[in-house]
């Protein structure tokens, strides 16, 4: 998990990826027992429900994080914001399909807002530390907000504004997350999957500013 790339590839240097992905996902949640490919209005999650995505270092634990949320109804972890379609994990960890590991949750908004997991994003991670987090290096490793809706997209810009000014004001570099529509999202291998679920004690990794979102 440590050495990779530290820049993005130009499109022409990045692998061609797969016509189609290379495996078949567990139907279930392991720990919340909802479809893992859970969609809302496609009849498996019920109404109102929406679909936030983020990049926050090494996926395995940032999908731990979010499972435990109140009103989260389903997480899985894949690759996104790159060029190579349906890639594996060792392709990404070349760093030559320009992906970042991202974690997906379809949460419940009368629950939990989505500007509540925003907060928790920009608590749990560095957002200024560019192509790494903590001791994981690499492109794949960078911050990011995949939003999917115009009212996400507001709500994200307005929150890593705050957010910004609020690290400036502490003495933090710039925040570098990569805020942008939402790009094609292809799910990781299922041994990634919940992996903090079958591998309680496995590895966690986010190196955190320590700083409370301001009130």
């Amino acid at each position: 998990m440590f050495g990779r790339p530290k820049s993005l590839f130009s499109p022409e240097q990045t692998l061609p990826g797969h016509e189609t992905q290379m495996w078949e996902l567990p139907a279930h949640h392991r720990v919340l027992g909802t479809a893992l490919d859970a969609t809302p209005g496609d009849g498996t999650t019920p109404e109102g429900y929406e679909v936030a995505y983020f990049g926050l270092g090494c996926f395995w634990g940032a999908e731990e994080i979010y499972w435990k949320k109140p009103g989260v109804y389903a997480t899985s972890v894949g690759y996104q914001g790159g060029t190579s379609p349906h890639p594996t994990y060792e392709e990404v960890c070349s760093g030559r399909t320009n992906h970042t590991e991202a974690i997906r949750i379809v949460f419940d908004p009368s629950v939990v807002s989505y500007a509540d997991l925003v907060k928790t994003f920009f608590e749990v991670h560095d957002p200024t530390q560019g192509m790494r987090q903590g001791n994981d290096v690499g492109t794949q490793y960078r911050s990011a907000i995949y939003f999917t809706t115009p009212e996400q997209e507001q709500t994200a810009r307005e929150l890593t504004k705050v957010y910004g000014e609020e690290l400036a004001r502490r003495g933090f570099d710039p925040i570098t997350t990569e805020v942008r529509e939402a790009p094609a999202y292809y799910p990781a291998e299922p041994a990634h999957q919940q992996y903090l679920d079958r591998v309680p004690n496995g590895y966690r990794c986010h190196s955190t500013t320590g700083i409370r979102f301001p009130a």
